[in-house]
């Protein structure tokens, strides 16, 4: 009778806590909402361009994309963070655990089991082994331990399955998508001069713009959902941010809400969006780059909010718009790009963004995959402290994004096997992906500018 009390006050607890996600939720509409009323009810439909006004929106962004992450997991942090650990005698410890581990510490915290001790077999071995001895009642865990190398945690299905793999509401995703078309549209006819508050008649002018955008975001995001529903993780679909000043957008990201299986699956989901978004963004830049401007030294720009652009401020854009400009590129000239174009060049940015090994941004899960928990988290915070030293030392409008990853990186999740390491073939993979993070970050080096006929604003 007891256990029956416990377990209905456990689901009473967790169905208030599950409310007050949902409410979450509605108020996430509800602040997506209402920037959109702000820039409508304007006068004039100006930009939020006032700084009272673009601080506090985008501060209320930021405040959305961290409940987004964060709050949707609030049963699981309540779940799963005990108030106290009680240790296990080794009558209590199952058979099969201290035959795979040698175990010097046993605890249970809120139903799951913790083994600390060195492994018998290899990461592989015991993991394959937990998951098929084990009563499909359980979800082993197998991660690092610094102290003793390893730890097996044995988790209740129920309490996975009830945190991990609630279902997506795809009327949110659907109403992301369309307030992102929206104000992307918006914003690429305002960066062509168009105000479409004042002239709706001429929304064509936003379409290549925001059709270019949301097509490599979301056949980025779509690289992840795919790659991570092959290895059997539930996942949501994207979500777009939209906001209605700027680029339009914040971007697009995905919830996983089952861990990866192992370091391959978390590479494989990791590496997939950033190569599928490259796939798109590269023939879009190409093909935009062809009817940009090219402006002789010291000429104006025409009307927009580009301007000028310097294509030697990264190796990848100076050899793929030589390659669609050719001759007409010559040393000292300036682009201003098409609406594709930059479409296509904020695509790759988008990718370097993504690329940066820190936390649960696409490199910070490559990271943790290639080299483990411990190299995973140092290098990326070198990386997170380089952004914010790139940004006031050498390029100021990186601080902008350098704040955005702050706040959205947070810390990577772990696989159940975070031991067995990847393949050979997937760590090549993964350099050959670093470098093209590299290929967009570094500006052409002195030696080349000539050569190439390029400009180099760093040199």
């Amino acid at each position: 009778m007891t256990r029956t009390t416990d377990n209905e006050k456990e689901l009473k607890h967790m169905g208030e806590r599950r409310s007050s996600v949902i409410w979450l939720q509605v108020l996430l509409a509800f602040c997506l909402l209402a920037p959109l009323f702000v820039l409508l009810t304007l006068p004039g439909g100006t930009m939020l361009t006032g700084g009272l006004w673009f601080w506090l929106i985008l501060l209320m962004c930021f405040w959305m994309v961290w409940m987004m992450v964060a709050g949707s997991t609030v049963v699981a942090t309540d779940e799963l963070q005990p108030t106290g650990p009680r240790m296990l005698p080794p009558e209590e410890q199952p058979e099969l655990v201290r035959a795979l581990m040698d175990v010097q510490i046993a605890t249970e915290q809120e139903r799951v089991r913790a083994f600390r001790g060195r492994l018998k077999e290899s990461a592989e071995t015991v993991f394959t082994r937990l998951e098929s001895e084990l009563s499909d009642e359980t979800v082993p865990l197998l991660q690092e331990d610094e102290q003793f190398g390893a730890a097996i945690l044995l988790m209740p299905k129920n309490v996975k399955r009830t945190i991990l793999e609630r279902p997506s509401r795809l009327w949110l995703h659907w109403l992301l998508f369309g307030l992102t078309f929206l104000t992307t549209t918006w914003a690429g006819a305002m960066h062509q001069g168009v105000n479409l508050l004042e002239e709706p008649a001429r929304f064509m002018a936003g379409l290549p713009y925001s059709i270019g955008l949301l097509l490599i975001l979301g056949v980025h995001e779509l690289g992840h959902y795919f790659t991570a529903r092959r290895h059997g993780i539930n996942v949501s679909p994207p979500f777009f941010i939209p906001v209605p000043f700027a680029l339009g957008t914040f971007g697009a990201f995905i919830q996983m809400k089952s861990p990866t299986q192992n370091r391959r699956s978390l590479f494989d989901v990791a590496v997939a969006g950033p190569l599928a978004g490259l796939v798109v963004a590269i023939p879009a830049l190409l093909i935009g780059l062809q009817n940009s401007e090219v402006l002789a030294p010291g000429a104006e720009p025409s009307q927009g909010l580009l301007g000028g652009t310097s294509v030697g401020s990264s190796l990848l854009f100076a050899l793929i718009s030589k390659l669609a400009i050719g001759e007409q590129l010559e040393y000292g000239y300036l682009l201003r790009l098409s609406p594709l174009a930059f479409a296509g060049w904020l695509g790759l940015l988008v990718t370097a963004l993504n690329l940066l090994p820190i936390g649960q941004l696409d490199g910070g899960h490559m990271a943790r995959a290639m080299f483990g928990r411990r190299a995973g988290e140092t290098i990326g915070s070198v990386a997170m402290w380089s952004l914010f030293l790139l940004a006031i030392f050498v390029w100021p409008g990186l601080l902008f994004w350098a704040i955005i990853v702050f706040f959205i990186a947070g810390r990577g999740t772990p696989p159940l096997n975070d031991l067995t390491p990847i393949t050979p073939g997937r760590r090549v993979l993964g350099c050959t992906t670093f470098l093209i993070l590299a290929l967009i970050l570094i500006p052409l080096p002195h030696a080349f500018w000539d050569a190439a006929g390029i400009y180099c604003p760093y040199l």
